[in-house]
């Protein structure tokens, strides 16, 4: 291949959909041997513009070629034939089968019409092989760790010679160690040549694996830069349109009297012994290492798990909590950790989401007031900036951002006395990271108390007021000035 001749270049590429014009004469090239950032807020076009490239979307104008010759891309197959491997945020994996039947599915290696099993094999375990892991090629993909799925997920593409490899949040869900682990993979295959289109909204990782950034801004290709000659707050303001002076924003603190207090709360060894108290008006974060037993510790608190032995106090009030319901009674709110599996019913109106735990308010004899839940949602449409076209659009139609923000709204009207926000930024562009943190900042100001869980230590430092660090189900320190403390301080509490 010429040096001038990129392995990947769409060229003018345009998408629309129903009143959306998602892709605007978009143009990528991508290098052999490069890892590109792809990067843009959610609703930029991001996931348009790799479902056109894996043929799950047909362009409706542009040209995509490898090696310097257009091919069509009208299908996945058309996708696949060209070398093109995209690994979506959910796995496309069949939970039930095993790594190696995963691997094959659809494209199975036969000798004399039947399926060659011990081929499939010795060629998946070389693949791992390659790639330094070891994985079970016995049991089914659903017994095996996020993590390893994905490796999986790469398998399939190198069995079958991709020579481009689109990665989609490929560490929303791994530990740190994970991820190193993933980086050092990525390594390897840009040195065999394979060209890798990486999106994530952490930045941090973009810094450490991305040869070159590019950004999309409303369907548009609004620049580009190798990613050593572009700093962090340029990264951000190309991808919100506008200057953001600080990533997080300032807040006077005006802490109170206790509000939530937590003693001696224990489950078996996820939660030992666990005691804290959040004051009004302050944020407090909870973080440590993925295991740590924080979410299992806010689980107890909301009664989503039963705990074995401690006591919840509630404006000194005990609270017996035994289910969720008790929690949201005393006037507990969660947002959960998974927005998807635990947050929302992602088949039902973001409408009928909003008013799931308020029912006992917008209900009357047995039945929904339907014209009351438009009103009352409105009202937070409007209040927090939810993008949705109407009531009725399914909850799994909004972007992650504006998906976060329908479960806010949900416990904002319940008028929670204190918000449990877990990973409350995951998966959200830096444009909604700010709007959330705003609205956090909001809360505590009216006189609420917060308890957020999060495994970015930047966020950690920057929106809370004091920090706890739980290891093995233990809080191991406490920070009480989380403004002047440094990542290194909490990662040597959390390994203690």
């Amino acid at each position: 291949m010429s040096a001038t001749v990129p392995l990947l270049a769409m060229r003018g590429i345009v998408k629309s959909f129903p009143g959306v014009k998602a892709l605007r004469g978009v143009d990528l090239t991508l290098q052999a041997g490069e890892v590109l950032a792809l990067l843009g807020e959610n609703g930029a076009g991001k996931s348009t513009l790799m479902k056109v490239l894996g043929g799950a979307h047909r362009a409706d104008e542009g040209t995509i070629a490898i090696d310097g010759r257009v091919s069509p891309f009208h299908s996945p197959q058309d996708s696949r034939d060209a070398g093109v491997a995209v690994i979506y945020q959910e796995f496309n994996l069949v939970p039930g089968l095993t790594a190696v039947e995963n691997i094959f599915l659809g494209r199975e290696l036969t000798r004399a019409g039947l399926v060659a099993r011990k081929q499939e094999r010795a060629r998946a375990a070389a693949i791992f092989k390659q790639l330094g892991v070891e994985i079970d090629l016995d049991v089914p993909c659903a017994r095996l760790t996020t993590a390893r799925q994905q490796l999986v997920e790469i398998a399939k593409a190198l069995a079958f010679d991709a020579r481009v490899i689109v990665m989609d949040e490929p560490s929303a869900a791994l530990t740190s160690h994970e991820v190193d682990r993933l980086f050092e993979i990525i390594r390897d295959l840009k040195g065999h040549g394979i060209g890798i289109i990486y999106i994530s909204h952490r930045l941090d990782e973009v810094f450490t694996i991305t040869d070159r950034v590019m950004v999309l801004r409303d369907g548009i290709h609004v620049g580009e830069r190798p990613t050593s000659g572009i700093t962090r707050n340029e990264m951000i303001e190309l991808m919100v349109g506008r200057e953001l002076k600080d990533e997080f924003p300032a807040r006077a603190t005006v802490i109170g009297e206790p509000r939530l207090e937590v003693s001696h709360l224990t489950r078996g060894r996820a939660v030992r012994d666990v005691s804290f108290t959040v004051r009004r008006g302050e944020i407090l974060a909870l973080t440590g290492l993925v295991g740590a037993g924080r979410t299992e510790t806010v689980r107890l608190i909301f009664g989503a798990d039963r705990r074995g032995a401690g006591e919840i106090r509630l404006d000194g009030k005990v609270l017996a909590i035994r289910s969720p319901r008790d929690a949201i009674a005393a006037g507990i709110g969660l947002l959960t950790e998974d927005r998807k599996l635990q947050g929302l019913v992602l088949g039902h109106p973001v409408r009928e989401n909003f008013g799931l735990p308020n029912l006992d308010r917008l209900s009357s004899r047995g039945f929904v007031r339907r014209d009351l839940e438009r009103r009352e949602f409105g009202r937070y449409v409007v209040q927090l900036g939810i993008r949705v076209p109407h009531q009725e659009t399914r909850a799994g139609n909004l972007s992650g951002g504006n998906q976060q923000k329908v479960v806010l709204a949900k416990w904002l009207a319940r008028n929670c006395e204190v918000l449990i926000f877990d990973e409350p930024t995951r998966g959200i562009d830096v444009g909604a990271k700010y709007e959330i943190y705003l609205l956090m900042n909001e809360l505590v100001a009216a006189g609420k108390a917060i308890v957020m869980i999060s495994s970015e230590l930047p966020e950690v430092l920057g929106m809370a007021d004091r920090i706890l660090v739980m290891h093995e189900g233990r809080v191991t320190g406490e920070v009480a000035d989380a403004r002047h403390a440094t990542q290194k301080q909490i990662m040597e509490l959390a390994h203690s």
